[in-house]
């Protein structure tokens, strides 16, 4: 039986990727005192609420200067007025990899994962186009992908939107492949594309972490500000406390949710998996967060960036 693609919660259309363009223009994220470790601490934060000025250091004040400018923490300590001195950000293009391969279209309760994915990657189009810089992205679907280029023209985010939504109408057709190698393939294309000075936005759900993904996002991070985001299900993280069949077309196993030793294994092991594959990233100074499918990702990010 055929999905009705007119579902919103399946299938992805472009009036609801489009809300995502308001969504941004209203959504401030107030940022405060940020951990070391803080997902958008710092560059990330800043960028996504919009290209400005960069805070370089304080000097004597001279008159003429703005005082509005004036470092009032600094005039406090030596006595003298200073002001404060800024430097304009440079442009920095934007690239986001959107998954919307076979694995993204699981859904308990609410959403799946691949239109929480596409919801993203529109918030986040539509707020690097406010800053007025270069955006663009790679839609993967499992065996193909389709390849964007940054610019800065709005109807080029449309185009983009426009291949999210097509491969995320077929994402439940039939198809075999290796996520791992496939995924890794993908990433190792992309050292041809993103260059220098990028910032990149990876979505995925990262099915199983495969070292070799790990290994090609950081020849990306080396030169490029990098951040993941895991779309998640909820069921994925906490199994229900009942008996259930799973599926996956060619095999089905049963599994008693109620047993609690099982329960808090595979609960466990997701936790730990996902641990395992922050640790990794970390060490490439890779920065990544989780976003689920059941609550509104605009909260979800309001509580992502206000993090104290």
């Amino acid at each position: 039986m055929k999905q009705k693609k007119s579902n919103p919660n399946i299938f992805l259309s472009l009036e609801n990727l489009l809300k995502f363009e308001w969504i941004g223009s209203v959504l401030n994220f107030k940022i405060g005192k940020q951990k070391s470790n803080s997902v958008l601490a710092g560059r990330f934060a800043s960028r996504l609420r919009g290209r400005g000025l960069d805070f370089e250091e304080a000097r004597p004040y001279i008159i003429g200067d703005d005082i509005r400018n004036i470092d009032w923490n600094v005039t406090a300590k030596t006595g003298k007025t200073h002001t404060k001195v800024f430097t304009e950000e440079k442009e920095k293009p934007a690239f986001i990899f959107v998954d919307q391969s076979p694995t993204m279209g699981f859904g308990s309760k609410h959403k799946t994962k691949a239109v929480v994915a596409g919801e993203l990657a529109s918030f986040i189009a539509h707020k690097i186009k406010k800053s007025g810089d270069r955006v663009g992205g790679m839609v993967y679907t499992g065996t193909d992908y389709e390849l964007i280029t940054p610019k800065r023209d709005p109807k080029n985010i449309i185009y983009f939107l426009q291949k999210i939504i097509e491969a995320n109408h077929s994402i439940y057709e039939d198809k075999e492949y290796d996520f791992e190698n496939s995924l890794g393939e993908v990433i190792n294309k992309l050292n041809n594309v993103i260059t220098h000075d990028y910032l990149v936005f990876f979505i995925s759900d990262f099915h199983r972490y495969h070292k070799n993904v790990i290994e090609y996002l950081s020849q990306i991070a080396l030169h490029n500000d990098l951040v993941l985001i895991k779309v998640f299900d909820e069921m994925e993280a906490e199994m229900p406390k009942e008996k259930m069949m799973i599926s996956n077309k060619e095999h089905q196993i049963n599994i008693n949710g109620k047993n609690k030793n099982l329960n808090e294994d595979l609960n466990n092991d997701f936790d730990q998996n996902y641990k395992n594959f922050k640790s990794e990233l970390e060490k490439y100074e890779i920065s990544i967060f989780k976003i689920n499918t059941s609550a509104p990702i605009e909260e979800q990010l309001m509580e992502v960036f206000s993090k104290e």
